[in-house]
C-alpha cells in the first residue's frame, strides 16, 4: 500500500472517530444567568427573527415555553438519519413535558438536499414523524440562523459556544428557555444522558 494511501486512510479514520465521539456538555452550576438571555427573551428582543414550519406557516416558538425543548439539526441522507425513529419514540413517550424541534439543514456533506415538501414526505413515509419540523435553515457560517446563533454564543446563552459538528447534534432547553445541555450526534435520543433529564 502506498504511503499516501495509508496517510489518507489514517486521516479519514481520525475525522470519523472525532465526529462520532460521544459528547455531552452541561451548563456549569456556577454560571450566573442574570445578565444573559433565555431563549424566549432572545426571541422577544429580536422580533425580526422569522421562522417557518415545514408547511410554510409562520412559526411561534414561544408556544413551547413550559416544556423542555430538544432542538436537533436533521438530515435525510446521513448515517444518523435513523435517529428519527428514536426521536419520535422519545417525543411520544415524554410529550407531556418535552417537545422536539427538527431543523433540516444542508450544512454537512450536502446530506439534506431536498425541498421542504420532500423532507416532510420522507419523514412521514419512513419514520412517521409527528414532532414539529421547520423549513430548512443554515446552522453554521455567515448565513447561520439566529436560533443557532443563540445556541452557540456564550454571550447570549450564558455558557455554551459549541457549534454543531454534524447532523443530529442536540441542544436541550429547560422549561423557561435556559440552555441546559449540548449533545453530539453520537448521543442517542433514548440514551440515559437525555432521558435522565426528563424524569
Amino acid at each position: 500500500m502506498k504511503p499516501k494511501t495509508i496517510i489518507l486512510m489514517s486521516l479519514t479514520y481520525a475525522v470519523l472517530t472525532f465526529l462520532g465521539c460521544k459528547q455531552v456538555k452541561s451548563k456549569p452550576e456556577n454560571i450566573d444567568m442574570t445578565d444573559k438571555s433565555t431563549f424566549y427573551e432572545f426571541l422577544a428582543a429580536n422580533p425580526g427573527i422569522k421562522l417557518k414550519t415545514i408547511d410554510g406557516a409562520d412559526a411561534d416558538l414561544t408556544q413551547y415555553k413550559g416544556k423542555k425543548v430538544l432542538i436537533v439539526n436533521v438530515a435525510s441522507e446521513c448515517g444518523y438519519t435513523p435517529q428519527y425513529k428514536d426521536l419520535e419514540a422519545l417525543y411520544e413517550q415524554y410529550k407531556d413535558k418535552l417537545v422536539i424541534l427538527g431543523f433540516p439543514a444542508n450544512n454537512f456533506g450536502g446530506q439534506e438536499p431536498g425541498t421542504n415538501e420532500e423532507i416532510k414526505k420522507f419523514c412521514s413515509d419512513n419514520y412517521n414523524v409527528t414532532f414539529p419540523m421547520f423549513g430548512k435553515i443554515s446552522v453554521l457560517g455567515d448565513d447561520q440562523n439566529a436560533i443557532y446563533k443563540w445556541l452557540t454564543s456564550k454571550d447570549l446563552n450564558g455558557w455554551n459556544e459549541q457549534q454543531p459538528k454534524w447532523n443530529f447534534n442536540k441542544y436541550l432547553l429547560d422549561e423557561n428557555g435556559n440552555l441546559l445541555k449540548y449533545y453530539s450526534s453520537a448521543v442517542k435520543p433514548l440514551s440515559d444522558e437525555i432521558t435522565s433529564m426528563l424524569k
